[in-house]
C-alpha cells in the first residue's frame, strides 16, 4: 500500500474508497474521497484493501513543467490577478493532503478553466496569508501592487483575498487609490476540493466585473445559495455577515451596486444605481496610514477605563448604541482623549440608519466632547478611513463626514 494507489477501508461498520495521500503521522490514514473531501482514520481501526496501484502521480502533482502556459490575445482585455492567500487562492497539496495557497495565472486557470478566453490575465501574489492575518503595512504593498498594475496597462484588477478581513481591505483601496478601471475583490468560502465551492462562479464573476464599465473598488461575491448569480457591493459598504454560507456579503444600507448572471458559460452584468466610470479618474495613490486607531465597542456596563488604556491612540472609533450613545460614565473619558489631541470618531452598533448625536441628552454631551459624529458609516469601514484621513488630511472632522468612496450614504429626506 503506498500513497497514490486507490484504497477501500473499512472502520467500525463504516467504508471508504478513494485515493491515498501522504499522513502527517503514521498513526493516521488520509484518504481523499470522490466528493473531494479528504478523511482522517485511525490505522489501527482500519482494515485496508489496494483497488489500483498508483493511480495518481503525487510526485507529478505538483511538477512545474505541467504547468499550462497563457496565449495572449489582442483582442481581449487584460486584467491583472492578485492574490494575498484565503480560501480562494488554494489548491489541494497532495504530498499533505492539506488546501495550501499555490497561485499565478497558470493556477488559476487550471482551477477555473472558465476563465479561458475571457481575458488575457497576469498574475502577482502579495502576500500568502490568511485574511485574519493582514495588517495595514499589507495593505500598503497591495496598494502599490494594484497601482503598478494599472500604470502598466492592466484593463481591470481582481484580488482574490480571504473573506474573513476582506471588507477592511476593499475600504483601504478605495481611499488609497483613485483608479480609472474596475478593482474587484473575491474569495470563496468554502475551498475547491469541496463539491459546493464557490470559487469557480466568483472568480468568472469577478473577471467579468472587471472588464466592466465601473471604475470603483468592489467585492464580488455569491448573491444567493445558487449559482446563478453574484452581487456587486461597494467596497466601504460591504459587510461578511454569516460565517459560513456562500452568500455571506451584503451591502448594508442600500441594495447592491450591480449584479453578474452567471450560467452556461454566459455572464450578463446589470448595474443598479450610478457609479464612477471607466477613465474617468486619474490614477494616483496615496497609500500612507496612521496605524494607531482603534475600534472599541461599548456594551452595558464596559468599564469607560478601557478608553485611559488608548489614550496615547491617533484616533479612536466608538461603535455606539443607536444613533450613537455611550453610557454617560464615558463621557468625562471621551472628552479627555479628545483634550489631549485623540480623534474620536462615533458610529453605530445598528446595520441601519445614521448617527444622530443632536436627539438626546448623552448625544449633545458626546458632541460637546470633541466627538466627531460618522453618519451612516460601518464602523470597519470608519476605522480605515479615520487611519487613512490622519495620514493624509488635516481637516478630520470635515473628512469623516464627506462621502469620498460611497462610504457614506445620501441622507433619507421625509417629506
Amino acid at each position: 500500500m503506498n500513497e497514490g494507489d486507490r484504497v477501500h477501508v473499512e472502520r467500525g461498520g463504516e467504508e471508504f474508497e478513494g485515493v491515498l495521500l501522504p499522513s502527517s503521522t503514521p498513526e493516521q490514514l488520509v484518504v481523499k474521497l470522490e466528493s473531494g473531501y479528504n478523511v482522517g482514520i485511525d490505522r489501527e481501526e482500519a482494515t485496508v484493501d489496494v483497488l489500483e496501484s498508483g493511480v495518481y502521480d503525487i510526485e507529478s502533482a505538483q511538477d512545474e513543467d505541467s504547468t499550462s502556459k497563457i496565449e495572449f490575445e489582442d483582442d481581449l482585455p487584460t486584467i491583472s490577478l492578485i492574490s494575498t492567500g484565503g480560501t480562494i487562492a488554494s489548491t489541494v497539496d497532495y504530498r499533505t493532503g492539506a488546501v495550501t495557497a499555490q497561485f499565478d495565472a497558470e493556477d488559476v486557470l487550471r482551477a477555473v478553466p472558465d476563465l479561458a478566453g475571457r481575458a488575457n490575465y497576469r498574475g502577482r501574489v502579495v502576500a500568502n496569508i490568511l485574511s485574519e492575518n493582514m495588517t495595514p503595512d499589507v495593505w500598503q504593498d497591495l496598494a502599490h501592487a494594484i497601482h503598478d498594475e494599472i500604470e502598466a496597462g492592466a484593463d481591470g484588477v481582481v484580488v482574490m483575498h480571504g473573506t474573513d478581513t476582506m471588507q477592511f481591505s476593499a475600504s483601504a483601496m478605495a481611499f488609497m487609490l483613485d483608479t480609472p478601471v474596475p478593482i474587484v475583490f473575491t474569495g470563496s468560502q468554502r475551498s475547491a476540493d469541496r463539491p459546493s465551492s464557490d470559487n469557480v462562479m466568483n472568480a468568472v464573476c469577478a473577471v467579468e466585473a472587471a472588464k466592466s464599465d465601473c471604475a470603483e473598488v468592489l467585492v464580488c461575491m455569491h448573491a444567493g445559495q445558487s449559482d446563478n448569480h453574484c452581487a456587486l457591493h461597494r467596497g466601504t459598504r460591504a459587510r461578511k455577515n454569516h460565517t459560513s454560507r456562500r452568500d455571506a456579503f451584503e451591502t448594508i444600507g442600500q441594495q447592491p451596486l450591480g449584479t453578474v448572471s452567471y450560467g452556461g458559460g454566459d455572464t450578463e452584468i446589470e448595474f443598479r444605481r450610478e457609479y464612477r466610470k471607466r477613465d474617468e479618474t486619474e490614477l494616483d495613490i496615496r497609500p500612507e496610514l496612521e496605524t494607531s486607531v482603534e475600534l472599541v465597542k461599548f456594551t452595558p456596563g464596559t468599564d469607560p477605563a478601557m478608553l485611559d488604556a488608548i489614550a496615547d491612540s491617533a484616533g479612536v472609533v466608538i461603535e455606539g448604541t443607536g444613533l450613537g450613545h455611550v453610557n454617560t460614565d464615558w463621557i468625562d473619558h471621551v472628552e479627555e482623549l479628545t483634550d489631549s489631541g485623540t480623534r474620536v470618531v462615533m458610529t453605530s452598533q445598528c446595520l441601519d440608519g445614521r448617527v444622530c448625536d443632536r436627539v438626546y441628552d448623552t448625544g449633545r454631551d458626546l458632541l460637546d466632547a470633541g466627538v466627531i459624529e460618522g453618519e451612516d458609516l460601518l464602523p470597519g469601514t470608519a476605522k480605515v478611513k479615520l487611519m487613512w484621513a490622519l495620514a493624509n488630511t488635516d481637516s478630520i472632522a470635515e473628512t469623516m463626514r464627506r462621502p469620498l468612496a460611497g462610504e457614506i450614504t445620501e441622507r433619507s429626506v421625509s417629506e
